[in-house]
Parts: structure tokens; sequence; C-alpha cells
């Protein structure tokens, strides 16, 4: 694979998407998400693998800034603006646990669920048969809550990856049609 695109000095992708790139750096098909898609990384890192890649972020001047320019940009909330069937779908989630949301590109809202719930009700709809919706959470949150919803929302799952850092642990989960 080549990536070349992932070496940007400037502006280095975080813990959390590198962590991301490890595991889904083979994946292929014809159609693939990046909900939260930020700066553009993993968007990019997709594209390699996949025919059509669509990148989403909630704040447009993130998408208009991106550091790894992309593609197929929408700006909205998780998926709504979109009808497509994606076989493969990642989420760099904001799960941190918080009172109150300042920040929705890292907080969760309540045991870091209510932010992470509406972007799960957001793709259940965009999920292919037989495609992924590949998550990333922590230990700060209540992980277990996310899992347990998306397995309410049919879908089965499984802890790809975990990865402790210094002051939480990352989990990466598979939730599969």
């Amino acid at each position: 694979m080549q990536t070349k695109f992932l070496k940007n000095e400037e502006y280095p992708p975080s813990e959390d998407t590198f962590f991301i790139v490890k595991n889904i750096e083979n994946e292929k098909g014809n159609f693939a998400l990046d909900v939260g898609s930020g700066s553009g990384y993993l968007t990019k890192l997709l594209s390699e693998n996949f025919t059509f890649v669509v990148g989403t972020d909630i704040n447009f001047n993130v998408l208009k800034d991106q550091t790894y320019k992309t593609k197929n940009i929408v700006c909205c909330s998780g998926s709504d603006a979109l009808k497509i069937k994606f076989d493969f779908i990642v989420c760099n989630l904001p799960y941190l646990a918080t009172d109150e949301i300042l920040d929705v590109a890292t907080d969760g809202g309540t045991d870091g669920f209510e932010i992470p719930k509406k972007i799960f009700d957001s793709v259940i709809n965009n999920i292919a048969e037989n495609g992924k919706f590949v998550f990333v959470t922590s230990s700060l949150s209540d992980y277990q809550k996310l899992i347990h919803y998306a397995q309410k929302l049919g879908l089965q799952t499984r802890i790809v990856a975990k990865k402790k850092l210094f002051f939480e642990e990352l989990i990466l989960v598979e939730a599969s049609n």
C-alpha cells in the first residue's frame, strides 16, 4: 500500500487515527464512508482500496480546511444526508464521557454514549448487507453500552483491537450486518 500522504509533519494524525489505520488499512470494497472525516486522513486512506469514498463531518470549516484534501466530502451529522449503502464505515467516535457537550468532536455526553448513539442511529441505514461499521471508543466511556446498543440495532459486534495509552485504553469495535 502506498502511504506517502500519511506523513504530514505539520499536522500529524492523532494516536486514535494511527490505531484505526493499523487495523483497517487492508479493508477493500466498493463503497466506504468516514464519519467525522476531520483532516481527511482516513478518507484518503480508504480511497486507496475502495472505488467510491465519502467523508462527512459536522463542521464545515474543518472540511474546507482539510489537511489531507479529499473528494466527496459532505457537511452533515453522521450520514444523515446520504442514501448510499456502504460496504465499510469507519468513525473515530466522540467518546469522552461529559456532563455537557462543549466540543462535538470529542465529547460524547453522558457515559460517552449520547453523541455516539446519534451517530449509530444515523449510519445504521447506510450499512450494506454484509457491511461493517468500525468505530473507536475508549475505556473512559461506557463502551459496553455502545456495544450493546449496536447489537440492539441488529449488528454483530466484536472487539477487534485494544491499545493502552497513559490514561485510557482505546477500543476498536467492528459491528457488522
